[in-house]
C-alpha cells in the first residue's frame, strides 16, 4: 500500500520524542504535528479561487516543514520557488504554477521586490504573518482526505538545459522513497537525519525530510548547506543519516581533514551524481557508508547499485527499464570494450534510458503539455539520460541527451570522458562539454576545478597513460576554473560553460599534438 505524507504526519500526531531541530530550538514531533494543523487552519482561510497553490520562497527552516504539512492537511498544494531564479524568471515561475500567495521571508523578500506578481506576499518572520498565526492556534487536527496520487508539490526540475519545469509531486511520490529508504536502511525514531540539501528540491523532500518522517527520526535542518558547517552539525544534532545530490561530498572533502574526522555518529550516506572517487573518499574519512543511486526529479526510472556493481557503474536495470535508440526505439547493441576497456562501439551502445512499462512515478510537467509529450512517447517514459549495458547486465551512464558531442563522424558522450579526467590526483571536478568547430563538428572541452599543485602542463601524459581514452576523447580545451556555475541544487549548468566557449577570464589551455598550452585571448 502506497503511503501519503499526510499518514506520516497523523502516525506522529502523539510522539513526544524530539522531531525537528533547527539551530537552538526543537520540537516534539507531536508539537511539529499540531503545528502542521495550524498552518493548514491559516492557509485555508487565505484560500481564493482557483487552483489551491502556495509558493513558499524560503531556505530550509522550520516555517518551509510547518507549510509542507499544512498543505497535506489543507489541500494545498506547496509550490517550491528556486531563490536563485531572479527578476522576471522567478516571475515567471509563479505565474507558470498558478500561485495564490507567496510565503516568504526577510532574507528573501528582496527577490520579488518590483516583481509585477498580482498574489499576496508574506513574510513569515514579521508581525503580520505572526498575528494570522495566532488566530488559528489550537486549530483542530482535520485534515483532508488524500490519496497517493493527489498532487502535493510542486518541484521545478534543476533547468539545467532551459527554463525549468515544473514537476508535479503526489503524496505517494514524495511518501513511497521516504518508506522505502528508511526500511531499507533500518532507520528509526532513534535515528536524526540531516537536511542541507534545499527543500524546494525533490531530493531534500523524498530522501531527507520523507525518510525521517517515515522512520519517526528527528530531523535536523540545516538552513543551508556548508561543506564547513557539515561535521559540526553531525556531532552536534547527533546525526546518524544524511541526504545529498550533486557535489556537496566533493565539497565537505575539500575541507581541510583533522585526524579525528572518523570520529562521529554518522553512519550513512544516501544520494545521487556523486563519482565513485568522492563516495569511496567519503567513507573512509569519515567513517561511514555512503551510497549513491540514480534517479531524477521526473522519477520515472530509478536504478540502485547492488553491491557486486563494479566501479563507475549505476548498477543493473530495474524490470521494465530499457536503454533504447531514441531513432528507432529498439534496444541498443550491448558495449564492446577494447583489452584496455575503451568502448569500441558508441554509436551502437549508447542509446536513451527508458521506461518501457509506463510513467513509473513520473506524474506529469504542471502547465507544460510539449515537455509530457516528450518524456511520454508511445506510452513509455523517455528519461533523457544516455547509458550503455556491458555484457554482465550493468548500466553506464552517459550524460544528459544535450551532452552528445558529434567530434569528427563519432558521437561521444561526456560522462565517460569526466570519469577519466577525475582519476587524475589533482583534479577535483570536471564538466566535459561541446564548442562547435565547423571543420569536424565539435571539438571537446573541460572545465576542471583542481588543487592548487595541478601543473596543466601534466595533463598530457596522464591522459596518454589512460588506456580507456580514444584519440577523439581527448579535450582539445582545457578551461581552469575557481568555481563551475551550478544550479541550486549543485548541478552543473553546462549551457553557461558552452555558451562562454573560450571567452572566458579563466586559464584556457589548447591540445597542440599531444601536448597543453596557454591559449591566447
Amino acid at each position: 500500500m502506497t503511503p501519503t505524507v499526510t499518514e506520516f504526519l497523523l502516525a506522529r500526531a502523539d510522539d513526544e520524542r524530539c522531531g525537528l531541530r533547527f539551530e537552538d530550538r526543537s520540537w516534539s514531533w507531536r508539537e511539529v504535528v499540531r503545528t502542521c494543523a495550524q498552518y493548514a487552519s491559516l492557509l485555508r482561510s487565505l484560500r481564493r479561487p482557483g487552483p489551491f497553490h502556495v509558493g513558499v520562497l524560503l531556505g530550509n527552516v522550520p516555517e518551509f516543514t510547518f507549510l509542507l504539512g499544512g498543505a497535506a492537511f489543507s489541500g494545498a498544494v506547496l509550490v517550491g520557488l528556486n531563490p536563485t531564479r531572479r527578476g522576471e524568471a522567478l516571475a515567471r515561475d509563479v505565474r507558470l504554477t498558478d500561485c495564490q500567495l507567496i510565503v516568504t521571508d526577510i532574507a528573501h523578500a528582496d527577490l520579488l521586490a518590483g516583481l509585477d506578481l498580482g498574489v499576496p506576499v508574506l513574510l513569515v518572520d514579521t508581525p503580520p504573518w505572526s498575528a494570522l498565526l495566532a488566530e488559528h492556534a489550537g486549530a483542530e487536527l482535520a485534515p483532508v482526505a488524500a490519496g497517493p496520487d493527489d498532487l502535493l508539490v510542486l518541484v521545478f526540475t534543476s533547468g539545467t538545459g532551459g527554463d525549468p519545469k515544473a514537476v508535479r509531486c503526489t503524496h505517494g511520490k514524495i511518501a513511497f522513497p521516504g518508506r522505502m529508504l528508511a526500511e531499507r536502511f533500518g532507520l528509526t525514531g532513534e535515528d536524526v537525519t540531516y537536511v542541507a540539501m534545499p527543500l524546494f528540491h525533490s531530493n531534500a523532500l523524498m530522501a531527507g525530510w520523507a525518510v525521517g518522517a517515515a522512520a519517526g527520526a528527528t530531523i535536523a535542518l540545516r538552513r543551508r548547506f556548508s561543506a564547513s558547517g557539515f561535521l559540526p552539525d553531525v556531532r552536534r544534532f547527533g546525526v546518524t543519516y544524511a541526504n545529498y545530490v550533486g557535489k556537496p561530498l566533493a565539497h565537505v572533502l575539500a575541507t581541510p581533514p583533522r585526524p579525528d574526522d572518523a570520529d562521529n555518529p554518522l553512519r550513512l550516506v544516501y544520494g545521487n551524481e556523486a563519482n565513485e572517487q568522492d563516495v569511496r573518499r567519503f567513507a573512509e574519512r569519515f567513517g561511514c557508508r555512503v551510497v549513491d543511486g540514480f534517479g531524477s526529479t521526473e522519477g520515472g526510472i530509478a536504478i540502485a547499485r547492488t553491491p557486486d556493481t563494479p566501479p563507475g557503474a549505476l548498477g543493473r536495470l530495474p524490470d521494465g527499464v530499457a536503454v533504447l535508440d531514441p531513432d528507432t526505439g529498439k534496444p541498443c547493441a550491448t558495449a564492446r570494450f577494447s583489452p584496455d576497456g575503451q568502448l569500441l562501439n558508441p554509436d551502437e551502445a549508447i542509446g536513451e534510458l527508458v521506461n518501457t512499462t509506463g510513467s513509473g512515478w513520473f506524474a506529469g510537467y504542471y502547465n507544460a503539455p510539449d515537455a509530457d509529450a516528450e518524456r511520454m512517447r508511445d506510452g513509455m517514459y523517455w528519461s533523457g539520460d544516455l547509458a550503455y549495458l556491458d555484457a554482465d547486465g550493468f548500466c553506464h551512464f552517459a550524460g544528459r541527451t544535450a551532452d552528445w558531442l558529434r567530434v569528427d563522424g563519432e558521437n561521444l558522450a561526456t560522462a565517460p570522458i569526466e570519469r577519466i579526467l577525475l582519476r587524475h590526483p589533482e583534479i577535483r571536478e570536471a564538466a566535459v562539454y561541446a564548442v562547435p568547430d565547423p571543420a569536424v563538428g565539435d571539438q571537446v572541452m573541460a572545465a576542471l576545478v583542481t588543487t592548487a599543485d595541478f601543473r596543466p602542463e601534466t595533463v598530457a601524459d596522464f591522459l596518454a597513460a589512460q588506456p580507456d581514452l580514444g584519440p577523439k576523447q581527448w579535450p582539445r580545451y582545457l578551461r581552469l576554473a575557481a568555481d563551475l556555475p551550478r544550479t541550486a541544487t549543485h548541478k552543473i549548468l553546462k549551457r553557461h560553460l558552452m555558451t562562454e566557449a573560450l571567452d572566458t577570464t579563466d586559464p584556457v589551455y589548447h591540445r597542440e599534438g599531444s601536448n597543453y598550452a596557454r591559449h591566447p585571448g
